[in-house]
């Protein structure tokens, strides 16, 4: 049974005040989820993430299709029990300090009492919040208030966590300590869906992602099969390189970047020998620092998928008009 499932998921807003019109942002979403995955819901902004994902967890209604969670319909209340979710913007009761909103929330869920405290407790220890717990939210940064965000999404101690953006205002270390906390939820079985426009994050973390553009689904898969290219190039750095020696390489490279004073980076075709140009370069007083072959990552995927998906998009409109203009 999937953790998660959509079948033809559509929402339509109404747009404009005189002569209202529909609006799709979200068509014929069709998606299964395993449980205990980590699945990275990817798109740039106005792709639809967020609409779907208040779509599952039952802020807004689908215009047309169903979702079901853990194989109940999303609304579903013993459901709702066993899910964390984090909005993108999540907002709290700022007057209060961290530990009294998660006891007010541990309370919520039933925890009562010192309870409560020890379940809040335990959640900002998770999170990385200290000593800065007896401070009012108010005074708490972006990125602070995203750990919050994720305290209070696992009070329950869900079996699906929802995350929209979750690495938004972090730093480099809370964005790890965030990647190291998703991947303890996968250890204890728990699925996690989490919307994100960082695709390294993604890249690092998923098992399957989907792509979304314009409110469609482009292309989903499992991370290794969106990359399966295969090799595109080397990359060749060398050091104490002289200028005159790689202007004398002329063809025989794609593209070279200057890192530094006669340090650089060499770009050769797929079907260069790099073994050959090495020799000459290491003759002519140049060392190694670096061999590799260049791969697509995600985010030449993701830009791939919907550059292509939008020029599509163009198209049809434009083939549309014309069609009109001459009727």
């Amino acid at each position: 049974m999937p953790a998660i499932r959509t079948e033809a998921l559509t929402k339509d807003y109404s747009t404009g005040f005189w002569r209202p019109r529909p609006s799709r942002a979200l068509e014929n979403l069709t998606l299964e989820i395993a449980p205990g995955e980590i699945f990275g819901f990817l798109g740039p902004n106005g792709a639809g993430k967020t609409t779907t994902l208040k779509l599952l967890m039952q802020l807004i209604f689908p215009t047309s299709g169903r979702a079901e969670i853990l194989g109940r319909p999303v609304g579903d209340v013993g459901v709702k029990r066993r899910l964390g979710y984090l909005p993108e913007n999540p907002y709290f009761y700022d007057n209060l300090t961290a530990e009294e909103l998660l006891v007010y929330y541990a309370r919520v869920f039933g925890h009562h009492g010192s309870e409560a405290a020890r379940r809040a407790g335990e959640l900002l220890d998770l999170v990385g919040i200290g000593g800065e717990r007896a401070l009012q939210l108010r005074k708490f940064s972006k990125g602070m208030l995203q750990r919050i965000g994720l305290a209070q999404a696992l009070l329950n101690d869900p079996d699906v966590v929802f995350l929209d953006e979750p690495m938004s205002g972090l730093d480099p270390l809370g964005r790890r300590d965030v990647r190291e906390l998703i991947l303890r939820l996968r250890e204890r079985g728990c699925t996690v869906f989490f919307s994100s426009h960082i695709l390294s994050d993604a890249e690092s973390l998923c098992s399957r992602v989907a792509i979304l553009s314009a409110g469609r689904l482009i292309a989903t898969g499992t991370v290794s099969e969106l990359l399966a290219f295969g090799v595109g190039g080397w990359e060749l750095v060398m050091t104490n390189l002289a200028a005159a020696t790689v202007a004398r390489l002329g063809l025989r490279i794609a593209r070279a970047t200057e890192i530094a004073e006669g340090h650089y980076a060499l770009e050769l075709p797929i079907d260069a020998a790099p073994d050959g140009l090495l020799r000459e370069l290491t003759a002519a007083g140049a060392a190694l620092v670096s061999l590799n072959p260049i791969r697509p990552t995600l985010e030449d995927v993701f830009i791939k998928k919907v550059g292509g998906a939008r020029e599509r998009a163009t198209f049809h409109h434009g083939a549309h008009r014309d069609h009109r203009e001459k009727t």
